[in-house]
């Protein structure tokens, strides 16, 4: 996210209390958001090509979905003065990207013959541990997994020579800077930066078909548009940046993390046959309030209303429609289950370093020593609740549990189980921060 020069010297606060102070109602001040901050989206792609001199966007299908999200912030959104800003400028900058991508895709031909073999997919709910796996995995160097400094600025293509020191991760470290200014709460929830593994949703974002936009800003239609949207379209760009990616990066395997993978498991399984599926299981009870808070913290900081039952409304009715889904998409491709591997989220937290040797013997990927050394480095010197605790109730975003448990029960009774291992009596393994 790029912002511009002047909330430097203003203040995201002031900027905040600007309709406020200048004595306008609600509609006066929505009024003057929209006509400082336009979401016009052919003025968009206007500035996009003058800014970058190129034309190419490349498969024209992301217009429709771009459309829909400019409709929707202005509709659905009550954006901040700051939250217009905030979602001009990303939108912006996936423009650029785009055409960026493109023209390097002219220029180095070697690029579409980039070949993705045997990917693993680290999916499930979200909070379930699918960050942690994706982290872990990202020490060993025969994974390539997307840095979140390569995801946000991948053109010209990354180096392997000057992958350490390349500019743009202190670019991006400063595009980050301002989440934690304005969500100072959300790094205790789900770390940031530059230098850290990304998720897919930042991908397919170029697409305007990615779930990011709405955990992001109250995005309503647009959801709804994307909810019912085939993905095969999101998931060739996918591809496209990977091949970008790893074209003078090379490594044995990508690894890639996203809980969104669960709406879409059929669309990986055809644009990657060879896909293979980690997937994540934790009790919904758990999961949904953390995930509720997570989208509160984030709202917050762009928009001038949100309302805590209606976002534990949507996470419950959205991620009991993902597991749904991606339960139906297992049961249709039996022939494929041994490219499946289940993971508790209570066994990856009692003892990481043994939960991911499970996935290296299911895969016949190599594990040494060094590697297990490297795990459990980033284990000591990331533990549990490093930037603070993050705190969360069912209540306060209006859930029940037996609504829950109802509602995810197929899913809990095939996955989560009822009984706790007998060696969790004792105390995790996972460190935590004194």
């Amino acid at each position: 996210m790029r912002v511009p020069s002047f909330i430097e010297s203003v203040g995201s606060a002031a900027l905040r209390q600007g309709p406020r102070l200048l004595g306008l109602d609600q509609g006066g001040a929505e009024h003057l958001r929209r006509f400082l901050v336009p979401l016009d989206g052919d003025a968009l792609l206007d500035k996009a090509r003058g800014q970058t001199g190129l034309a190419d966007f490349g498969d024209d299908r992301f217009r429709e979905g771009l459309g829909v999200l400019l409709k929707s912030y202005d509709t659905d959104a009550c954006l901040s003065l700051v939250g217009r800003i905030a979602a001009r400028e990303d939108t912006l900058r996936l423009l650029e990207t785009r055409l960026q991508l493109e023209q390097d895709r002219k220029r180095f031909q070697g690029i579409a013959k980039q070949e993705i073999r045997k990917p693993i997919f680290i999916v499930g709910l979200p909070r379930s541990g699918t960050t942690l796996l994706h982290n872990l995995l990202a020490q060993d160097p025969a994974n390539r997994v997307p840095m979140s400094w390569e995801v946000m600025f991948p053109s010209p293509p990354p180096e392997r020579a000057h992958y350490e020191t390349d500019p743009r991760i202190e670019k991006a470290e400063n595009t980050l800077r301002w989440l934690d200014r304005l969500a100072p709460k959300f790094r205790a929830i789900h770390a940031v930066g530059a230098r850290l593994p990304q998720e897919c949703i930042a991908i397919t974002s170029h697409a305007f078909e990615s779930p990011r936009f709405h955990t992001t800003h109250n995005v309503v239609s647009y959801q709804a548009w994307l909810t019912d949207r085939d993905l095969r379209a999101a998931y060739a760009f996918h591809r496209r940046m990977l091949q970008h990616l790893q074209w003078n990066c090379p490594a044995s395997r990508w690894v890639l993390k996203s809980p969104a993978h669960l709406f879409g498991l059929d669309a990986i399984f055809k644009t990657y046959p060879d896909a293979r599926i980690v997937q994540t299981h934790r009790d919904p009870i758990e999961v949904l309030p953390s995930t509720a808070n997570l989208t509160a913290v984030l709202r917050r900081a762009f928009s001038n209303k949100i309302n805590l039952e209606d976002i534990g409304i949507e996470v419950t009715q959205r991620w009991a429609e993902g597991v749904r889904r991606a339960m139906a998409v297992r049961d249709a491709n039996m022939a494929a289950r041994d490219r499946f591997l289940d993971i508790q989220y209570r066994e990856l937290v009692w003892d990481p370093i043994a939960t991911v040797r499970r996935i290296y013997a299911r895969f016949d990927m190599e594990w040494t020593a060094d590697l297990e050394d490297r795990m459990r480095r980033f284990l000591a010197t990331n533990p549990q609740y490093k930037h603070g605790n993050h705190d969360y109730s069912l209540a306060q975003f209006g859930l029940v549990s037996e609504d829950i448990r109802c509602l995810f029960q197929s899913y809990c009774d095939r996955f989560v189980g009822g009984r706790e291992p007998v060696e969790l009596t004792k105390a995790p393994l996972l460190p935590t921060a004194k």
